[in-house]
């Protein structure tokens, strides 16, 4: 074949075939590979199995007298075997020391004794040398132990006539330094136990020699934080683990009582002397928890360690302030020594371990100090809410009388302001961090705001003076929620609300006072509202104090409830039409809801009135038909027409209506309305959506109602009714006028004739009905065939309906 011809016709006779096609053959490859490799892969593990039974050895039976494997290993068998020796030998000596020492004579008792407890003393170097180390420490044990009985011996048989306070902190303190020797003896030192032993023994001295002579709570307290800062020396110097945790649990032990004793002595005390004192134990106090956190390893405990020592140094002097002050500045004076704590955190030289412990420990006394304020704050804030119950009935005499209605004013709260403005102090000017700065501001701000909203109750000022801080409080938070940092206003916005609440509340004691504070906040928060970022929130709230002014102007003018409701209504007819001003705006669903709840309570005033509850239900569903104008609130319009249904209903039965029709009528006619509307813009709109909903409105009551008429005016007239709506659709060809008024009918016309046939009935002998049925079941049975295809002939009729 020419080359020409292979190059052209060879391009042509290659089969490719598509990229999905040669896809799917090479993942039915890849999938018989698959396959076939995990058989290759099940036979080689099988044969491998094979291999390795046919190589290994039949096993072994083992032998009934093979011995189980121990439970428990050796060194902790011997452990407690010595620790159980050692506690048994302890016991017996105790024994003979306590029950059987009145039977042998002076010598024997000292030779016994002394021969046992050197035995015990010296047995342990022996079994060190020979490397029974476990045995010495229990040996050892047993010549502590015995050493204690010694000097109980000692105390009964030769100095019964000392005291035993004394002569237990003597004997306690020789025993210190007797173990202490004995575990550093070369022979000895190895022992874990007497240096634990001596330095647990040395924790008593002090407390006993204190406690034997009578000494005074002062200086029983002393031994105690002597005594801890001694366990402070012990624990940074020595390295020993088990000395040091002895220390660190003496210390903390010891320490903790001589704390609480001294801070006991600190607020009980009854003049500076006293305040002084304690206040010198607990700078005792602080310096050892300084001393350790300043020389103590690692970052916990000295944090710990300064907090406590910088809490100490507060209640130390400020319980010698407190001393020289009236009761109610005790507070500030801790709060004082607590901020100038803060001098401290200044200071360049001290680690930053201790330096954040004062900050800590500033920061927990001015804690402390607003929980104090907590309660006067309270009353401050709700308690004008006792006026609710006790509307218009007299102005309070100034303004502490106007929170105080039902809560009693807390003691020793004169100095609250001034706490509140030192903490915010603080707040606004020590606080630098760029994390914490803008936080301690707003606190700074919060705190101003309790301290304003105090001062008028604390000093005592005139019941308006006082409304008019809180209107002056209102209006400047509001001024501050023009700055631009979201958190400060979000703080002013909150504030101002919360302010204007107890402002209102305030002025419920007087009409006077309740009218002019709520046109004024009305016209602060409206004015407010133009800022769009705050109308979400204030002008719903503008809204609802003009609720409540339009409630109290009615009230004022002596108008009965009903009659104040129309006045209410000027509120939601003005929220409608800000909404609609508004009209994507953040703030439109809010005056919205406001609007609504208003229209409801202009409802509930006028409950008692029917003509002028219809009144308001009209009015109420002509704002509702207003904004269901507006695009979007559409299904505004249902709510409108049930408004005006409702509104016709009540005015019928203010007239002593009681016809049915009267009250469906108004429902029909605006249903059949809307349907026929409809369906003008939608022919292929459903008959029943269209007009089922209007005729049963008034078809169905009536029918209910003429059944149980005797008369025959009403069936007259509701079954022409029906004949006519029967006819208009057939007429028309609407299933829906057609069923319902043909059932209507039907139902009328039984009802009309129904005793007619029970007078034919009754007319008739007892076996004509039988007769008649069973010849009606056998003319129905002769034209079945007829009636099925008559059925089926209606019912496409009726299909093409709509």
């Amino acid at each position: 074949m020419p080359y020409e011809v292979t190059r052209t016709t060879l391009p042509g006779m290659t089969h490719f075939p598509p990229p999905a096609e040669e896809l799917r053959l090479l993942d039915a490859e890849l999938r018989q590979l698959d396959a076939r490799r995990a058989q290759l892969l099940t036979r080689r593990a099988w044969l491998v199995f094979a291999l390795q039974r046919t190589q290994q050895p039949p096993p072994v039976a083992l032998s009934p007298a093979t011995p189980p494997r121990p439970e428990t290993a050796a060194p902790s068998v011997q452990n407690v075997l010595l620790v159980l020796g050692g506690v048994l030998l302890t016991l017996a000596a105790a024994v003979f020391t306590l029950v059987s020492w009145g039977h042998m004579g002076i010598a024997g008792r000292a030779l016994v004794l002394g021969a046992v407890t050197l035995a015990a003393l010296a047995g342990p170097a022996l079994l060190l040398k020979r490397g029974l180390r476990s045995t010495a420490e229990s040996v050892a044990g047993l010549g502590l132990a015995l050493t204690v009985l010694d000097a109980y011996a000692l105390h009964e048989a030769a100095l019964t006539g000392t005291d035993g306070t004394g002569y237990a902190a003597a004997a306690s303190a020789v025993l210190a330094v007797t173990w202490s020797a004995y575990g550093l003896l070369p022979a000895t030192a190895a022992l874990r136990l007497p240096l634990p032993s001596a330095l647990a023994a040395a924790q008593f001295p002090l407390l006993l020699w204190a406690l034997a002579a009578d000494a005074g709570p002062y200086v029983i307290t002393a031994a105690l934080l002597v005594t801890a800062g001694l366990d402070v020396v012990a624990a940074l110097r020595v390295t020993a683990g088990s000395v040091r945790i002895t220390a660190v649990v003496g210390a903390y032990g010891m320490g903790g009582w001589g704390v609480l004793a001294a801070g006991w002595l600190s607020l009980t005390a009854d003049g500076p002397g006293d305040a002084a004192r304690a206040g010198g134990l607990l700078l005792l106090a602080a310096g050892i928890a300084l001393g350790a956190a300043w020389r103590g390893p690692g970052t916990r405990h000295p944090l710990g360690l300064a907090i406590a020592s910088g809490l100490l140094t507060v209640v130390a002097f400020g319980g010698v302030a407190r001393s020289g002050l009236p009761s109610e500045w005790a507070v500030p004076a801790y709060l004082v020594c607590g901020i100038a704590l803060l001098a401290a955190v200044r200071a360049g030289r001290l680690p930053d371990a201790i330096r954040r412990g004062f900050a800590w420990a500033s920061g927990v006394v001015q804690a402390l100090a607003l929980l104090w304020t907590l309660p006067v704050v309270t009353v401050a804030l709700l308690g004008p809410a006792g006026w609710v119950g006790r509307v218009w009935s007299g102005a309070p005499s100034d303004a502490r009388t106007a929170v105080t209605v039902e809560a009693p004013w807390p003691a020793d709260s004169a100095a609250a302001p001034a706490v509140l403005v030192a903490v915010a102090a603080v707040l606004a000017l020590a606080v630098r961090t760029e994390r914490w700065c803008a936080r301690a501001r707003l606190g700074a701000l919060g705190l101003l705001w309790a301290t304003a909203l105090l001062l008028p109750a604390v000093l005592g000022i005139p019941y308006v003076a006082g409304m008019s801080v809180l209107g002056v409080m209102t209006a400047a938070a509001l001024y501050v929620r023009r700055t631009t940092v979201p958190a400060a206003r979000l703080t002013a916005l909150v504030l101002a609300l919360v302010t204007s609440v107890s402002l209102a509340l305030t002025a419920l004691a007087s009409q006077t006072a309740t009218l002019v504070v709520l046109s004024v906040l009305v016209a602060l928060l409206a004015a407010a509202s133009w800022r769009a970022s705050a109308a979400p929130v204030t002008a719903p709230a503008a809204l609802v104090y003009a609720a409540a002014l339009a409630s109290a102007t009615g009230a004022a003018a002596d108008w009965p409830p009903a009659g104040t409701a129309l006045l209410v209504l000027a509120v939601p007819a003005a929220a409608a039409l800000l909404a609609a001003r508004l009209g994507e705006h953040p703030a439109t669903v809010p005056v919205e809801i406001v609007g609504a709840a208003t229209g409801l309570l202009a409802v509930g005033l006028a409950v008692t009135d029917p003509p002028l509850l219809a009144l308001v239900l009209a009015l109420c569903g002509v704002i509702a038909a207003g904004t269901a104008l507006r695009p979007g609130r559409r299904p505004v319009g249902y709510a409108a027409t049930a408004l005006f249904v409702l509104a016709s209903w009540v005015r019928l039965a203010a007239w002593d209506v009681g016809t049915p029709e009267a009250y469906t009528l108004p429902v029909t006619v605006p249903a059949l309305l809307v349907g026929a509307l409809r369906r003008r813009r939608d022919p292929q709109a459903s008959s029943w959506t269209a007009y089922g909903p209007g005729l049963a409105a008034t078809l169905l009551p009536s029918l209910v109602a003429a059944w149980a008429d005797p008369h025959w005016t009403r069936p007259l007239l509701l079954g022409t009714a029906a004949l006519l709506v029967t006819l208009l659709g057939a007429r028309h060809h609407l299933q829906a006028p057609l069923v319902l008024g043909g059932s209507v009918l039907a139902l009328v016309t039984l009802h009309e004739l129904a005793p007619y046939v029970v007078q034919v009935t009754g007319a008739l002998p007892r076996w004509a009905p039988p007769a008649l049925a069973g010849l009606l079941l056998l003319a129905l049975g002769a034209t079945y065939e007829q009636r099925i295809r008559d059925v089926r002939r209606v019912r496409e009729v009726l299909g093409r309906m709509n």
